[in-house]
């Protein structure tokens, strides 16, 4: 049993100093450690609606879902609120699986029907479970754009600066994001097969961009990438951007169409007064010198 705020202190980051003091002493929950490895989470199918869910105080987790023989995996880390129990799809229309592992030893503490109760008193704290929330959803937004960009070394570059926001720190050599992640984890966030991700993490190792040290861990050089860069194609100076261009292209294509349905009436009349112009057999002998003669054109 532990003080919910005095293991995630930013929960209370809303509360006035004596809601606050009070909070502390009321808002207590129980904690388990969980070992790295498959999670099996269907011990926890018991869980009712009314649980809050569990909160990770430290440690690592990922969730991949599966769909068919493609999977798409999610980090999950301190802060984080997971409800393992709750079902992947509640329509059944599309088959996908979650597989949860704990990728370093974890923390979660149980947020119950208890804790629900005594928190109806702290609104503050549903707020920030709920900003909690957002940000998740962000993460996700992000790291999917993140698998749509073109060559994995930059979907891969793209991550490790996306996550290095959260996880990395400083160092005298660069960024070190302490995720000691494989190559399968890597092409399941950016959407890659693993072959392809081990070449291109090659490929960024030579350019010193991206470095595996010996711990497992991530070191960063350079500086993030820009829009710019990570553009598919970058826009000359004084053009309208790329999505201002995709928007036109329609515009511009049907112009050209009715353009060339107005014209049209004018070719094919020209055609007949020049047919007219000509005696029979003249427009044939025209195109066969035209040609360079009847045997050529035979």
């Amino acid at each position: 049993m532990v003080r919910l705020l005095d293991v995630d202190p930013d929960l209370g980051g809303l509360l006035n100093d004596s809601r606050r003091e009070h909070a502390e002493r009321e808002l207590v929950v129980r904690t388990h450690r969980l070992p790295v490895g498959p999670w099996d989470v269907s011990r926890l199918a018991g869980a009712t609606a009314d649980h809050v869910g569990l909160l990770v105080i430290d440690g690592i987790l990922s969730r991949e879902l599966v769909v068919a023989d493609h999977v798409s995996a999610e980090l999950l880390g301190p802060g984080d609120l997971v409800r393992p129990w709750q079902p992947t799809s509640r329509t059944g229309l599309l088959p996908v699986d979650a597989v949860w592992t704990v990728l370093s030893p974890m923390t979660v503490a149980v947020l119950d029907r208890r804790f629900a109760a005594e928190m109806t008193r702290y609104p503050e704290i549903t707020a920030a479970l709920f900003d909690r929330l957002s940000e998740r959803s962000l993460r996700l937004a992000t790291t999917q754009a993140i698998s749509q960009l073109t060559r994995v070394d930059r979907r891969l570059k793209a991550l490790f600066w996306h996550l290095a926001e959260r996880w990395g720190r400083v160092s005298g050599d660069g960024v070190i994001v302490p995720l000691a992640l494989t190559h399968r984890i890597l092409g399941q966030l950016v959407g890659a097969r693993r072959p392809t991700v081990s070449t291109a993490l090659s490929e960024l190792a030579e350019r010193e961009e991206l470095t595996r040290r010996p711990d497992g861990s991530w070191l960063l050089r350079g500086d993030p990438p820009d829009a710019e860069s990570l553009a598919r194609k970058p826009a000359p100076s004084g053009q309208a951007s790329a999505r201002g261009q995709d928007l036109m292209r329609p515009a511009r294509r049907f112009e050209r169409e009715a353009q060339a349905a107005e014209a049209e009436p004018e070719v094919v009349s020209a055609i007949d007064r020049l047919r007219d112009a000509l005696e029979p057999g003249e427009l044939r002998e025209l195109l066969d010198r035209r040609r360079g003669g009847p045997e050529d054109a035979a």
